[in-house]
């Protein structure tokens, strides 16, 4: 079978034929373009993303480090609060004017005394007489004397 063509309707198909080509190329020189462009967007993000990665670690190492200061803090905060709740003072419980035994606080020492038999009530900061006058301590029977610590007297 032959097929007839018109001159001009040969030169149509050939013109289309050379711009679809152009197009095509066109395309191709596009798409190598946007392929470079990929790859050196690829390498710049593999790049960053060692370097973040590279932080990554430094910030996990200074958070290891901040973490042991906060445990070190509180261990010294501690041991400050320790320091500050020290007694400043202890009393000392005489028996006739002698040495019986020292505590930390007065009511401590006041059970103490209660436990050798002192009356459970009459206790007073101060040992006077009815007059005013001081009570010499060889004749009271208990008696619970605040003592500073740290105080030279």
């Amino acid at each position: 079978m032959i097929t007839l063509i018109r001159t001009c309707t040969l030169n149509t198909l050939r013109t289309d034929l050379a711009t679809a080509q152009a197009d095509a190329q066109a395309a191709r020189a596009e798409a190598d373009e946007c392929a470079e462009v990929l790859r050196a967007e690829l390498a710049q993000s593999r790049l960053e993303a060692a370097r973040l990665e590279g932080e990554l670690r430094a910030l996990r190492a200074q958070v290891l480090l901040d973490t042991e200061d906060r445990q070190a803090l509180r261990t010294l905060l501690r041991a400050t609060r320790k320091q500050n709740q020290r007694a400043e003072r202890v009393y000392v419980l005489f028996r006739f004017g002698e040495l019986h035994s020292v505590h930390a606080t007065s009511t401590a020492a006041e059970i103490a005394a209660e436990a050798e038999g002192a009356a459970r009530d009459g206790w007073t900061p101060h040992t006077t007489c009815c007059d005013g006058t001081t009570v010499p301590a060889s004749q009271v029977r208990w008696r619970i004397q605040p003592v500073l610590l740290g105080a030279t007297r």
